[in-house]
């Protein structure tokens, strides 16, 4: 009896509170509506250590390559460390954190050195001058990359990109330095470069390939190849394929979403490549495309993974959903969101074995080739002069500022960046390898 009371209580607080001018009552039913589990709120559990070094290795690659592109096109290839500092937005090293700390952590890469007015400046090593076959590989590759703009045309809306968008993916993608005022103008038969009213760059589809409109999802599943004479005249339209999917070894609820995952695996949808223009947002239709969409794009990218911010920029011509963050959580299995940094990065499960990748594209394996040389362990010394660099040893000249041991980007390599002195371990800050490690070691 007495707790029939207390709940007829309870029923008549809440009736007499749930009204519009209720400020209590109506910021609890705004709460509910929109309240969704951010990054940072999932379990330890549900987090792929591997993938998080991955994560790592890849922001470290990223940024020494942007210092080297940097070099490379001054004059003579020396730059002085000041006017690197406007570049600390690009390789996201905020203050107070100096660039010139960073750079002597890799002297098989940069040289330091003070002219005679004590101004310090930044040159390449020899072994950094002979890193030239990026080039090579992005002459060699280019067919290939010519195919997928192609495709990522050929998956939007209008059948045509601004420019500026496409420009997010060239690392990923392999395009070369030149992509916007020479590459986009030598394959015309594909694509072409077009102005709006405003003046706003677009590339343009010319021609749609048949056996493109292909997924790699099919391909693989169905063994097709674009040689395939069945291919030649294909037309886009339902799949029922279902996604790879891979958890961390220490994930065991998997079996409470069983039902769940199967159903979504069985349903069928449209293909990234056809007209998608009939969908309603938010159905589940709509989503399971939206999860092709981004799958096929993944497959594209050099190392299977983008920054999120850059898939987020193709909602509209992709046809995706505002709230694209929600969809690579919820299809944990086939994506992977790393939180490490300012900038979240979204893996395609499938394409890695713990850290690595499992199919290495030339130019990722040569910008593994590129991390070997990063990093050393040692005491700093002393920044010569220009005048007494002759006499010295390049592999001697600077070390990094500390001896402890940490863990190392590839089995065999010894020599590995050493985390900031000041490094934080929150959810937002910049992690190395070894902080990586520390942090989210398995228990």
């Amino acid at each position: 009896m007495a707790a029939k009371l207390i709940k007829m209580k309870t029923l008549s607080f809440f009736k007499a509170n749930n009204n519009a001018n209720n400020p209590i009552s109506h910021f609890s039913l705004i709460r509910s509506m929109t309240t969704s589990k951010r990054v940072q709120d999932r379990s330890e559990k549900k987090r792929i250590h591997d993938l998080e070094i991955a994560t790592e290795k890849w922001k470290i690659i990223s940024k020494v390559l942007f210092l080297i592109e940097t070099m490379k096109q001054e004059p003579e290839q020396i730059i002085s460390v000041r006017s690197l500092d406007q570049y600390r937005r690009q390789i996201n090293l905020p203050k107070p954190h100096k660039i010139s700390d960073f750079l002597r952590k890799s002297p098989k890469l940069f040289e330091l050195y003070k002219d005679q007015k004590g101004v310090l400046w930044c040159g390449l090593t020899r072994e950094a001058e002979e890193l030239v076959e990026e080039e090579r590989i992005l002459e060699v590759t280019s067919e290939k990359a010519v195919e997928y703009v192609c495709r990522l045309l050929m998956m939007s809306v209008d059948k045509r990109i601004k420019l500026e968008k496409i420009a997010h993916f060239r690392r990923d993608l392999g395009l070369p330095y030149d992509f916007r005022k020479n590459w986009v103008f030598k394959y015309p038969e594909n694509f072409r470069v077009v102005k709006d009213e405003d003046e706003v760059e677009f590339l343009e589809l010319v021609t749609w390939n048949p056996s493109w409109a292909i997924t790699e999802l099919e391909k693989k599943v169905l063994g097709l190849s674009t040689l395939d004479d069945s291919v030649k005249d294909h037309v886009p339209g339902l799949l029922s394929l279902a996604f790879p999917m891979k958890f961390p070894p220490n994930y065991k609820k998997v079996y409470r979403y069983g039902g769940q995952i199967d159903n979504f695996q069985k349903r069928v949808y449209l293909s990234p490549y056809a007209d998608a223009s009939e969908l309603i947002a938010g159905s589940q239709e709509f989503d399971k495309r939206a999860v092709a969409v981004m799958h096929e794009m993944l497959s594209f990218m050099n190392e299977k993974r983008l920054v999120t911010d850059h898939l987020t920029h193709f909602r509209r011509e992709f046809v995706m959903p505002q709230k694209l963050m929600r969809l690579l959580l919820k299809h944990f299995g086939i994506f992977y969101v790393s939180e490490r940094g300012k900038r979240f990065s979204v893996f395609l499960t499938e394409a890695y074995e713990g850290s690595e990748l499992i199919e290495k594209c030339p130019m990722a394996i040569w910008k593994e080739k590129v991390l070997r040389l990063v990093g050393y362990r040692g005491r700093k010394k002393k920044v010569e002069t220009f005048d007494d660099l002759p006499d010295m040893e390049d592999r001697d000249l600077f070390e990094s500022d500390s001896e402890e041991d940490i863990l190392s980007i590839a089995p065999v390599q010894e020599e590995t960046l050493n985390a900031h002195d000041d490094v934080s371990c929150s959810e937002h800050s910049e992690m190395e390898i070894g902080d990586v490690c520390s942090a989210y070691k398995d228990t």
